[in-house]
Order: C-alpha cells, then structure tokens, then sequence
C-alpha cells in the first residue's frame, strides 16, 4: 500500500524505495494518504484538542470515473458515482509531485476536512491517491448548476435581488473562515462562487487560502487572481480578512453589470495603477438600489480597515431588501442552467454505472443493494419484487444464471441502445436495450458515455451478430436519494429474450 504523509508549509518532498511518498514539513498536521483514503492526525507541535483525529474512507476503487468537466492550472476536475451510495461526486486532481501544486493541495484539505458539511462550503467527502498516476483526488459534491463566471457567459449578468438572496450563504461561510478557521482565502472570484439546482450559492477552490495564527495575524504573500486582488494586496503590505471582502465586492459588481470594473486590456501592471489610484468603482446609481451601492462601497473601501467585516455585511439592509427566498433562488438556478440536459447527463452516467456493477466482480457486487430502498420495484418474467432484499435476492440469481458454469467468462451486457430523459421532481428515466455475449465486461455501443477504463465497442471489433446469446430490454425509473446527487431506482423493469 502506497501512502502519502502530508504536513503543513511544505520543505521537502521524499520517496522511499518500498514506495511510500512523504511529504515533510514544519507541522501544522499530518495526512495519511493512500488508496483506500486518507487519515488527519493531529501535529505534536500544535494543542488541538477537537477534531485532532478524522478517518476518511474513499478508496479509488469505489469510482467510476466519467471523464473531465474542467481544467486549471493546478488541477482537473472530473465527474465520479461513488459506488457503494451510488452519488455523483466531483473529483478534483492534483499531481503531488509537482511542488507549486502540492502546497495547494494541502492548503484544499487544511480548509475542507474541517469543514466537510459548513453551510456556504462546497462539501467535502474524503481524498484517496492513485500511484499510476501520481495524482491525489480531492472527493467533493459536485454541484450541478455551474459557477457564476458560466451564469455571466450563459446570461450576462445576474439581478441585484438574486445576488441579495445568495449573500447570506456566502457571507455566512467568509465569517466562518475568517473568525473560526482564521482563515483568507486570497481567490474570490465568479469563478470560485458555485451554485446547485437548489440554488445554494457555495464557496470552492481553497488551493491559496492562507492560515492566520489569530483573528488580528496577517499575510505578506503576494498570489491570486490579480484582477481581484484589493490595493494592499497590489502593494504588498501585510493584509488580512477585509482582503476577501474587496474581492466579493468586485465579484458582485461585475455579477450585477456584467462587466468587470476595471479595464484590463492594457496588462496587469496598468491594471494595479488603476485599482491603487483610481476611485473605487461603484454601481450606477440609475440602475441599481441604493441598498446595492451602499453595500458594494463598503466593500470597495481603499483602507481596508474601514471595509466591513463579514458579519457585519450579515447586517446590511441589502440582504434584507428583497427577503430569503430559497425557492426563487432555485428557480433563477434552473432557468439559467437547462436542468433537463443536466439530469439527462446524470441518466447516462447512472446507467453505465448500474451495468458496470452488474457485469463487474463479486467484491463490488454487494454495492448494488442500497441502490434500492423499501418502496422500491422490481419486473421479471412475471414477477414482481418489491424491497431493497427482496430485489437484491432476485438480481443475484439472475446475475449467477448469466455467468452459467463458465470459469473466466459470462454473459455481459452490450448495450445498443440507451436512452435517457428527466422525470418530474428530478427523477430520470432509462432505457436500455442489447445483447449478451460471453465476455468479462460490460460494454456500450456507439458513442455513448464511458466510465474510464472500459474499453470501446468499436475497437474491439465484436461482430455483435455472430457473439449474441440473447437480448434483453430494461428500464428504470430513479428518484434522488436522501443526501445531495445520490440516487434510487425506484421502479425497474427486465425483459431477457433468447435468440
């Protein structure tokens, strides 16, 4: 078992001969990273009497991966089902061998293992290591809407009452860093702000945060996203907590005009001039409440000891302006991102999913019972199963008399058609109809979506024609499940015809 230690304010990075990776550095706390999770220790440097311990169980091989959603510097983003509670994951890589990039690594885990389920923080599930490739993945929710940087490319700009709505969320999680974790986190921006179907506005992307010993300690680092960088950050001066407020001020200026502030075409150097010597921007006041302007002044103040502090901002009358209304918030969220196109991705991905725990070994077999509950039901050859056990039963022996006598081989499914749609209350709906070959793996025709590692139909070069063993034709109706992207089969019907 290859395991990675992960220590605070990185020196030195060793690889041992039996293949273990440590990462040594002066102790802020130890991460225990492998394949089957990670463990947080708690530092002998450091008095930290709760939370000192956590376990994180999230092995690499209860994924399946369905390639990448986004990119940046540092990292790539994938999308993953969970296997074993069947939830849509986010998974985001970060190559430990590269310096720059394991810091921000450490800095991700610092702030989210702490933090796992903070109302306003993108949730954090646990982080495992692949050693093929180097890479440690962060286990994140994955947040079905997108960013506000894709609300402003999709729309242009978002209406002051919406970004009212969402502040008190966000405003809530800056408070939560700031006086409880001491924490900045030195890259607000639309792009780092989330959002979900529901509407919940969420903070992402810690790679840069920087931890303060106390609430009145200071920084002297110069990173981030310069265009949002506030003016002691630009001129290099210790700078602290009202940094963050700066950044959210121009982040939700440039959400309420959609245009950013300043003019950036000239480079950053003329860029920096501009924010250190011009005036603060402010929202046109004939557009806008003076409830927005006097909250966006506020944060736009030059002396950053004369900006508001988060909690405070939770004070302001602009968030009371328009009230709190978590169903408009969702209704905005979906009329901006196309939820029919988002939950037929999902469809897709659930179906490759369920066939790859069908077709897959007995040590992931067990993981297809709670992919059921109670109310659940099961159709096949004139019977009705109802019940997580009941239908578990009946999968089983029809998954034993598919793989018959054969010691390496059995009947797995060849998807050909598969079609998918969204039902009422974020329900999907599946079809799948095939073949069965005698094979060790589950595969999909045409162009349709692949968990990585299957390999392709057409690379193969099946002549389906002369394998085929029989067909089936199958369909599922799936409802959420109790926690955020997982989901249930709640209905499920099964046709197997022979040649």
């Amino acid at each position: 078992m290859i395991i990675i230690s992960l220590m605070f304010f990185l020196v030195r990075l060793k690889v041992s001969d039996g293949g273990t990776v440590n990462l040594l550095s002066k102790s802020c706390g130890v991460y225990n990273v492998n394949e089957l999770g990670f463990q947080k220790r708690q530092a002998e440097l450091v008095e930290e009497p709760e939370n000192s311990e956590k376990v994180y169980r999230c092995s690499s091989q209860e994924m399946h991966i369905f390639g990448t959603i986004g990119s940046g510097a540092s990292s790539v983003v994938q999308r993953a089902i969970h296997m074993t509670i069947h939830r849509v994951l986010a998974l985001k890589k970060i190559n430990v061998f590269e310096k720059e990039k394991r810091q921000q690594l450490l800095n991700e885990m610092r702030t989210l293992c702490d933090a796992c389920c903070y109302q306003g923080l993108v949730e954090f599930h646990g982080a495992f290591y692949t050693p093929d490739t180097g890479q440690v993945s962060i286990v994140l929710e994955y947040m079905d809407g997108g960013s506000l940087a894709d609300v402003l490319r999709l729309q242009r700009s978002i209406p002051e009452h919406i970004l009212s709505r969402m502040l008190p969320r966000l405003l809530g999680a800056l408070s939560y860093l700031h006086k409880v974790r001491h924490l900045v986190h030195r890259d607000i921006k639309p792009a780092n702000l989330l959002i979900n179907l529901k509407g919940e506005p969420k903070i992402t992307d810690f790679g840069i945060s920087a931890g303060l010993d106390s609430s009145v300690a200071m920084c002297a680092t110069f990173v981030g996203t310069v265009t949002y960088m506030s003016p002691e950050r630009i001129r290099s001066e210790n700078y602290s907590y009202p940094a963050d407020i700066w950044s959210l001020g121009l982040t939700l200026l440039e959400c309420a005009t959609g245009k950013y502030p300043y003019t950036a075409n000239d480079g950053p150097a003329n860029l920096m001039l501009q924010i250190l010597y011009d005036p603060s921007p402010s929202p046109p006041r004939h557009l806008f409440s003076p409830e927005f302007g006097s909250f966006i002044d506020s944060c736009l103040q030059k002396d950053p000891e004369a900006r508001p502090t988060a909690d405070d901002l939770l004070e302001h009358p602009f968030l009371r302006k328009y009230g709190n209304s978590d169903e408009e918030l969702a209704a905005y969220a979906r009329k901006v991102f196309d939820p029919t196109k988002r939950l037929k991705e999902m469809a897709d991905m659930l179906a490759v999913h369920y066939y790859l725990l069908f077709d897959g070994g007995d040590e992931i077999w067990h993981h297809m019972k709670p992919f059921y509950n109670e109310a659940s039901t099961f159709s096949f050859s004139g019977k009705l199963f109802a019940g997580s056990d009941d239908i578990f039963r009946a999968l089983s022996d029809i998954r034993k008399k598919l793989a018959g006598d054969r010691p390496c081989e059995k009947l797995v499914h060849v998807v050909e058609k598969l079609h998918c749609r969204a039902l009422e209350n974020d329900g999907i709906g599946i079809r799948a109809s095939g073949s069965f070959i005698i094979g060790d793996q589950f595969l999909i025709c045409g162009d349709g979506v692949r968990a990585e590692g299957m390999p392709s139909f057409d690379e193969l070069s099946i002549d389906l024609a002369s394998k085929r063993m029989g067909t089936f034709h199958e369909q599922f109706s799936m409802i959420p499940g109790s926690g955020i992207g997982t989901f249930v089969i709640a209905k499920q019907e099964l046709y197997i015809l022979k040649p």
